[in-house]
């Protein structure tokens, strides 16, 4: 029997295996709460990258700066600190992370305050409504990165869960807000900050516990108590929010989808055509805008009818058409036309620029035409023991083109008539990688 089939199955998600030894972790846990000398420089300029990451709409670039943040050290100190029962840690890990989410908010605020570019991407708006997703990735990642932590041997598991529970862009976002005074962001972008604290440290007691590392026992039973139900009551209250939210959200894709699907299918027979779809799961409304054949108050009415055993009951439909005040027909050609038109124009500026690019080298060709016949009669002229003299222009390995003049010759150059030769061809082109080739071998530079 094999080594691998004597192991028990159950080992094969054991965590006890390959776990670090106790103090290994508790010294690497430890000093990750720290935040002196380089780790909050190293904080402001990855708060720098996020923001310009996020004001530029630049995932790459937010990626970056979430690989190079400190923020896990002192939340990871937190759960460790509830999970050992090390209160003196947990107030260092919370002071901390508080001196961190200060440096991060003034650093994005500040940031947000100076640039030009003051509308809000697609990025940024992304971390303004955390729902009970958010909550779930950051229990994962939490989970994961805690194991990763305990391991005897270090993994890419900490890069990954920066990069999936995302710390850095919800600071930056509240700085948006903040720079802004949008408070509806700033409100969301924190809590959603606060969600993946609340939920990486929690992860973190949760993985401790299993290992069953050292910790404090307490004299008063009660205060372990107290403890497990303080933090059970910060959980269910950061996630309370999210699940409310997460609801919302479902709710409006599902309207969203419905509401599509309900247009393509009920307009997809009709004269008239669909130019412009506007959903609002908020006010629960659809509103089209039709060009072609004017439909009936009747056709509409009929579809209107079709909305609640579609899934949308309570749903208002608003129909434009060609022919109401809000549909000009003239200024949607115009927009047609002009469009076509820049398209037209852009398209004849490029084939112009084309062929001046094309003109230009032609000229700059016939140039060296005439330079070469000129080269090739006063070389004849200075040396009449040559004849049949060629002027042309070679390309070299490397890929540069280079003058060359080729001559053939009834006696030897002399070594310095040679170079004499050489060094008036190199001043006529204008060229010193300019070459003389002689008959009978003589080549010089």
């Amino acid at each position: 029997m094999t080594e691998n089939q004597a192991t028990p199955r159950s080992h094969r998600f054991s965590l006890l295996h390959d776990k670090a030894d106790d103090d290994v972790i508790d010294s690497a846990l430890r000093a990750g709460v720290e935040l002196r000398g380089a780790t909050p420089w190293i904080l402001i300029f990855a708060i720098v990258i996020a923001s310009i990451g996020l004001n530029i709409n630049s995932p790459a670039v937010i990626i970056g700066a979430m690989l190079i943040s400190p923020l896990m050290g002192p939340i990871v100190g937190i759960g460790y600190g509830i999970g050992i029962y090390d209160f003196a840690l947990i107030r260092r890990s919370l002071a901390n992370l508080a001196i961190a989410a200060g440096i991060s908010l003034a650093t994005a605020t500040l940031y947000f305050l100076l640039t030009p570019l003051d509308e809000a991407q697609s990025e940024l708006l992304a971390r303004t409504t955390p729902t009970l997703w958010d909550v779930l990735i950051a229990l994962a990642g939490g989970l994961a990165g805690m194991i990763g932590m305990t391991r005897k041997e270090k993994s890419n598991v900490i890069p990954g869960v920066a990069i999936a529970t995302a710390l850095m862009p919800p600071l930056c976002t509240a700085g948006y807000g903040l720079a802004n005074r949008d408070w509806s962001v700033f409100g969301g972008a924190f809590y959603l900050f606060s969600i993946n604290c609340v939920f990486i440290a929690a992860a973190a007691v949760i993985v401790i516990e299993y290992l069953r590392l050292p910790h404090r026992k307490f004299v008063d039973q009660q205060v372990e108590r107290r403890v497990k139900r303080t933090l059970l009551l910060v959980v269910t209250v950061t996630a309370l929010p999210s699940i409310y939210l997460a609801i919302q959200l479902v709710e409006q894709e599902v309207f969203r989808s419905r509401a599509r699907q309900f247009v393509r299918e009920q307009f997809s027979d009709q004269s008239a055509h669909v130019v412009d779809v506007r959903l609002s799961p908020q006010q629960r409304s659809i509103e089209l805008t039709l060009i072609g054949r004017r439909l009936a108050a009747g056709v509409i009415a009929g579809i209107q009818g079709k909305l609640a055993p579609a899934g949308l009951p309570d749903t208002k439909l608003k129909v434009h058409q060609a022919e109401d005040s809000r549909v000009d027909v003239g200024v949607l050609k115009a927009d047609i036309v002009g469009e076509i038109f820049r398209d037209t124009q852009q398209g004849l500026r490029e084939r112009e620029a084309t062929i001046d690019q094309l003109k230009h080298e032609l000229s700059q060709h016939d140039q060296w035409r005439r330079n070469a016949g000129d080269i090739a009669r006063e070389f004849a002229a200075q040396f009449p023991q040559c004849d049949e003299v060629m002027v042309g222009m070679a390309l070299t390995s490397a890929g540069t083109e280079v003058p060359t003049l080729t001559a053939a010759c009834t006696r030897p150059f002399a070594s310095a008539e040679a170079r004499r030769a050489t060094a008036w061809l190199q001043a006529r082109t204008k060229n010193e990688l300019a070459r003389l080739t002689l008959e009978g071998g003589q080549k010089r530079r």
